[in-house]
């Protein structure tokens, strides 16, 4: 089972500030070529360490969190 939490502008104090575990997030976008690719991967490994909370953010609805992050480009 896999422990991906989608993170938002919302939820991100709690997802990520907040927890008492390890956090990895993965910025992404729907267009995004690499992204999807990379997506089945980013799954297997939430589900092979359920010990680590891993975080999406898509880039395209959540804006002002990827500005926050300093996200200027996609691969």
């Amino acid at each position: 089972m896999s422990n991906m939490i989608e993170v938002t502008d919302v939820n991100f104090e709690q997802v990520v500030v907040q927890s008492d575990r390890p956090v990895l997030v993965d910025f992404w976008a729907p267009w995004c070529g690499p992204c999807r690719q990379f997506a089945p991967t980013y799954e297997a490994a939430s589900e092979a360490h359920p010990e680590i909370t891993f975080g999406s953010v898509n880039t395209e609805e959540q804006q002002q969190l990827s500005a926050a992050a300093g996200i200027s480009s996609i691969p």
